[in-house]
């Protein structure tokens, strides 16, 4: 069956796995401490412009929201986001599983508004008790957003100054950054995002690795014992390597470019497909995740040809599907869609 279900249900870039096998019999240092970490994290600096970063790789999108945050974050502080964060809605609570509460916020086109976060946090200390509450001690956003879209360099910047006017973290989640940075009219670059977050990450499980994320803290600004707190939470990889040679072949000869790039041209195709099918869209994305809306019957009915991700439900006979593209995606299941559309609507 045809997949449009997610960006991760392919195995990874033939680069990746070339780099894997010609590595496979070499000995190496555990724990991310290996050569294959050390010239990843490298040419990771080079991209972001910040020679001074500090990197680490984690296995997955949700051990490194949950680590970063706690680590960033008193006991008693809260991270605040959009209430369709992932943290907030797709993480089964393991941000509050640590200790901290995530202060959701109303989303616009997905995003936090940097306007919402500024009254919140004027709010908050305006209130005399306020020592009672949870005290805001970082932003957290996601680009792209869990529902495709982008912020845009000056919503970046409002959103940075804010976060130093208040002496807390900016925390940027960039599970499919490579689809956001090759999203043809961003104005967002891997230097905007080093100059005005604290930390972020760059996602590789969903952009063309087997697994994995290369955490970033710009400016040197690892949190003291990073490590020791990364083993304490269960996250901390013994072979470090396997992470270490899939972002060096990611940052090597632009590929991780060149993975976003193949995901947001087929998310083009995709697009056109959809429309001139007819389907309303649930939700406007420029990136690879592309959202309509669907009578459930057709649903239903497309759902014996194509795989596609249940989003939400609209009224009692419509649902919002969400479908992806990714560096996989060939010409051939874009024709597969197109035509089972042709026959569901």
């Amino acid at each position: 069956m045809i997949s449009f279900e997610n960006d991760y249900s392919t195995g990874a870039h033939p680069r990746i796995l070339e780099a894997l096998a010609a590595t496979n019999f070499e000995p190496a240092s555990g724990y991310g401490t290996d050569r294959f970490c050390a010239s990843a994290a490298e040419r990771i600096r080079a991209a972001c412009d910040d020679p001074v970063a500090d990197v680490f790789f984690l296995v997955g999108g949700t051990q490194t929201n949950a680590v970063v945050i706690s680590s960033l974050l008193a006991g008693y502080e809260g991270v605040i986001a959009a209430d369709t964060g992932h943290i907030a809605v797709h993480e089964a609570g393991a941000i509050e599983a640590t200790g901290h509460k995530v202060i959701a916020l109303p989303e616009h086109d997905g995003k936090l508004r940097p306007a919402d976060a500024a009254a919140y946090l004027g709010t908050f200390y305006a209130d005399e008790t306020h020592e009672h509450m949870v005290l805001p001690g970082m932003v957290f956003i996601a680009h792209p957003s869990e529902l495709g879209s982008l912020y845009s360099l000056a919503e970046l910047e409002e959103l940075s100054a804010l976060c130093r006017r208040y002496e807390i973290p900016l925390y940027l989640d960039g599970a499919r950054l490579a689809y956001g940075l090759a999203a043809r009219d961003t104005d967002v670059t891997f230097a905007d995002i080093a100059r005005l977050t604290d930390a972020f990450y760059i996602g590789g499980t969903k952009c063309g690795a087997l697994c994995g994320e290369a955490v970033v803290f710009p400016r040197g600004g690892m949190p003291k014992h990073f490590l020791t707190h990364v083993k304490q939470h269960g996250a901390l990889l013994a072979k470090g390597r396997l992470l270490g040679v899939q972002f060096d072949a990611l940052f090597t000869d632009g590929l991780y470019d060149e993975v976003g790039r193949a995901a947001i041209d087929a998310a083009a195709e995709l697009r056109r497909i959809l429309s001139e099918a007819g389907c309303t869209f649930f939700r406007e994305s420029p990136t690879n995740q592309q959202f309509i809306v669907l009578e459930n019957t057709q649903m239903e009915a497309l759902a014996e040809r194509i795989r596609f991700s249940f989003w939400e439900r609209v009224d009692d006979t419509h649902t919002a599907i969400r479908l992806v593209t990714s560096w996989s995606t060939t010409a051939d299941d874009l024709a597969a869609l197109e035509e089972a559309l042709a026959e569901v609507l």
